[in-house]
């Protein structure tokens, strides 16, 4: 940790009573503020400027946005594996400034951009881009998509690496997330560099869990033992004293073969002759207890789903809809979503200082990761039936003013919808990350941090494939939503967020934590 590393007892006092918080608090909001900047308004500038589709659009933006939540996981298991975090970052911030500008060259250079069309919808009867300024705009894109990505679990692991404490932990990723959504809302932070005591990688946790699986495989045959000489307990500095054991548990009892010592496997003076045959104690339990944690992740792919299908068509309806607020001002169609980042930071605030205190000093009452993770699933369910009821609402004012080019429904209609959304997520994508992050082994921290960033690349994948398929076997979504049914397309996802709500209750019910007692300070946060 660079805790560990510093080089003065200045530092190491600033360092242990949390003055670096405000540092990395301060580089998370700079990310977001570029990275949300250009990501929110996608949809909006491929319509007007690159005279794309709007279905079109909207399944770029999806990939967009499963992109960047997706390299997260890469830049994790590099940052774990090889490089570290610091150099990660460093390199994800050059990057991400490479696409951003090359964006911005899109938009002020005009040869970079296909004339005007003033006709919305129309996209046919406007001049297509050309290849050179498609490569521009993709290009760019993808810089800027790679860069972001790259930082966001490895930014969130150094963070939470200057606290050794449980409860010091949940509180940060609370306040992490609160950074991360209030500041695309906000237009003035400043990028802070962290330039001391760089924590160098370890060698690579994955070839452990390689190892356990060759090992274990290599002595299938060999019978399990239940003495506890019989196993390899190790000597892993790595692993923390929640991690030990002098024989493996019963469960996934096929890996316990990865740690039977067999003849010639270890020297006379006690070290392992042959990691791939032999592993120890503390590495299988490790393996099993990423699988264990597996169908709880897996639960939380559909309920990211339907948020990304949400995000992408709400902007779809609000380029429809009645978008001015008084005389003199019409809010952007991109900025309806500031509605959920807008919500959600601030309903973080509330529950960190206000809810969270009272619910524990009056009622005795506190949050698991798990139950604050089945709270987002029952919010989210609750924010897409509302998202149908008021699409059913607008299908029926524009099919009373077809004439009409914009329909005549304030889109703040939308605003209820987006709301609960936002208070869902602060449920359940902090609940994630602080599960993820206590119970996932010491080695791969900026992975567990990078696991919730897999989910929404996976979710938005996902969403584009969906949302594909509806457009094949249904007319629900044409170019054009005012002849199509997307309410229907929210019910489908209501109903696929009660399975999967289901789902994930059995996964909960099931699922034992593996550090107890770290969850359980972690929810006292």
């Amino acid at each position: 940790m660079l805790r560990q590393h510093c080089p003065s007892p200045l530092i190491q006092i600033a360092v242990a009573v949390g003055l670096s918080f405000p540092f990395i608090i301060a580089s998370t909001s700079a990310l977001t503020l570029a990275g949300g900047g250009w990501m929110a308004n996608l949809i909006v500038y491929l319509i007007k400027e690159f005279q794309i589709k709007s279905i079109d659009a909207a399944q770029i933006f999806n990939i967009v946005n499963g992109s960047t939540s997706f390299i997260p996981v890469i830049a994790a298991i590099i940052a774990d594996s090889f490089l570290g975090c610091y150099t990660v970052v460093w390199i994800s911030s050059f990057i991400s400034f490479l696409g951003i500008a090359l964006l911005f060259l899109t938009s002020a250079i005009h040869s970079l951009r296909p004339p005007a069309c003033e006709l919305y919808g129309s996209a046919g009867s406007c001049q297509s881009p050309t290849k050179l300024q498609f490569t521009a705009l993709y290009t760019g894109i993808i810089l800027a998509s790679l860069g972001i990505g790259g930082l966001r679990s490895t930014l969130a692991t150094m963070g939470a690496d200057q606290f050794s404490s449980p409860k010091d932990q949940g509180v940060y990723f609370n306040w992490y997330f609160v950074a991360f959504y209030l500041v695309s809302v906000i237009s003035s932070t400043a990028m802070v560099y962290i330039e001391d005591n760089i924590i160098k990688p370890e060698k690579s946790p994955f070839t452990g869990i390689a190892r356990v699986i060759v090992a274990a495989f290599r002595k299938w045959k060999v019978p399990l033992s239940c003495k506890s000489e019989d196993y390899c307990s190790g000597h892993d500095a790595e692993v923390n004293r929640h991690e030990t054991a002098a024989v493996p548990s019963k469960s996934f009892r096929f890996l316990n073969h990865a740690a039977l010592k067999t003849d010639g496997d270890i020297s006379s003076n006690g070290s392992n002759t042959n990691p791939w045959k032999t592993c120890t104690v503390q590495q299988v339990e490790q393996l099993k207890n990423l699988i264990k944690i597996f169908p709880l992740w897996s639960s939380s792919i559909f309920l990211a789903t339907p948020i990304g299908i949400q995000s992408s068509l709400s902007v779809l309806q609000s380029l429809t809809m009645d978008r001015s607020i008084g005389p003199h001002f019409e809010i952007p169609a991109a900025s309806i979503l500031v509605f959920v980042l807008i919500t959600t930071a601030v309903f973080l605030i509330i529950w960190d200082r206000l809810l969270m205190p009272a619910c524990q000093s009056l009622l005795n009452l506190t949050l698991t990761p798990l139950q604050r993770i089945g709270t987002g699933h029952v919010l989210t369910i609750i924010s897409i039936c509302l998202s149908a009821v008021v699409e059913n609402k607008r299908l029926g004012v524009a099919k009373s003013n077809q004439n009409s080019r914009v329909v005549p429904m304030s889109v703040l209609w939308l605003v209820p919808q987006l709301a609960v959304m936002g208070i869902g997520e602060a449920f359940h994508f902090p609940g994630q990350v602080d599960l993820y992050y206590q119970e996932f082994p010491v080695s791969l921290k900026s992975l567990s941090t990078a696991m919730i960033y897999l989910i929404i690349a996976i979710a938005f994948y996902l969403s584009t494939a969906l949302i594909d398929l509806v457009r094949k076997v249904t007319s629900w979504l044409p170019n054009d939503i005012n002849n199509g049914r997307l309410d229907n397309v929210y019910w489908v996802l209501v109903a696929t967020g009660v399975v999967n709500f289901g789902y994930y209750l059995v996964c909960a019910c099931l699922y034992k934590y593996q550090n107890a007692d770290k969850v359980e300070e972690s929810s006292l946060a």
